[in-house]
C-alpha cells in the first residue's frame, strides 16, 4: 500500500483515479507489486483508509514527495 500511496502522491491522483490507474496502467500495477490475475486491486476506500492512517501518524503528505526526500537525504 505504501507504493500505491507514493504513486498517488507523485501523479497527484485522487483515490478513485488511483484505483482506476491500477486497473488500467500495467506499469503502476507492477511498481505497486500487484498482479491483475492473482491479487485484488485496492479500491478507493482502502486507499483512503491507508492515507488517513499515514496522516494520523504524520507519515503522509509532503514528507513522501521526491523533492522532500532528496533534501532530507542530503542528495
Amino acid at each position: 500500500m505504501l507504493r500505491v500511496h507514493l504513486l498517488q502522491q507523485w501523479y497527484s491522483l485522487s483515490d478513485p483515479a488511483m484505483e482506476e490507474a491500477l486497473i488500467e496502467v500495467p506499469t503502476m500495477r507492477r511498481f505497486a507489486g500487484i498482479e491483475l490475475i492473482s491479487d485484488r486491486i485496492p479500491d478507493e476506500t482502502t486507499i483512503l483508509t491507508f492515507r488517513h492512517l499515514l496522516e494520523k501518524h504524520k507519515l503522509g503528505g509532503s514528507s513522501l514527495r521526491p523533492s522532500r526526500l532528496t533534501s532530507t537525504l542530503g542528495a
